[in-house]
């Protein structure tokens, strides 16, 4: 199996790559987000997942291993093919994704193309016992879903540590204002990062900021 390639770029398709290895091309299949950082004549490296039928041997790149284990993890959901797991990265990282799966929002993850309501509401369900043990999942995730199901302030079940739980709050905060889930994490995160231990009443001022500049 091939896992991984370092080359150059020969040729970009419309969702294909054609990467030459020591004079032997090899032709990958990507996400739109991943084909347009790339250049014809320049090295790139991909995290590879081959995928072998029948029919056909067909391999697929990522700009990092998180990307691939994320793509192999999507197909585990029953209904979930190749083409659907590259649209949901094409719309969210890998940490947005699980964020979302942890937070049960099925709308953000709707919002590939190609998964319809049902599908995504079956993805965040299958999914849900497995995003913890990955490390791209962030904190404030954890901390939205914990809070969810305690069903208000944070108990036993939710995170000790002050900061995450200011996120969160500051998330359905901004939920309530109308926001969707991915939004407002990202407005957040994003706060966040530009302060220093900040509460929720600043959090939710700066993530407002963050949101009408985007």
């Amino acid at each position: 199996m091939i896992g991984r390639l370092k080359g150059t770029v020969v040729s970009i398709g419309e969702d294909t790559v054609l990467i030459d290895v020591m004079g032997v091309g090899y032709e990958a299949y990507a996400s739109p987000r991943t084909l347009q950082h790339l250049n014809v004549g320049e090295a790139a490296t991909f995290s590879i997942e081959t995928i072998v039928r029948e029919d056909m041997i067909r391999l697929y790149g990522f700009e990092s291993e998180g990307e691939r284990q994320c793509f192999r993890l999507l197909q585990s959901v029953q209904g979930v093919g190749a083409k659907h797991a590259l649209a949901m990265l094409q719309v969210l990282t890998p940490s947005e994704l699980y964020d979302a799966i942890a937070a049960e929002d099925v709308t953000a993850v709707s919002r590939a193309h190609g998964v319809g309501k049902k599908l995504a509401q079956r993805i965040v369900t299958e999914l849900q016992s497995k995003v913890g043990a990955l490390a791209g999942a962030t904190g404030e995730a954890f901390a939205i879903a914990a809070r969810k199901k305690a069903g208000a302030p944070y108990g036993k079940e939710g995170p000790s540590d002050p900061a995450l739980a200011a996120r969160a709050d500051a998330v359905s905060a901004l939920a309530n204002l109308g926001y969707e889930g991915i939004e407002a994490r990202r407005a957040v995160s994003l706060a966040a990062e530009a302060m220093d231990s900040p509460g929720v009443e600043a959090l939710i001022k700066a993530a407002l900021k963050e949101l009408a500049a985007a």
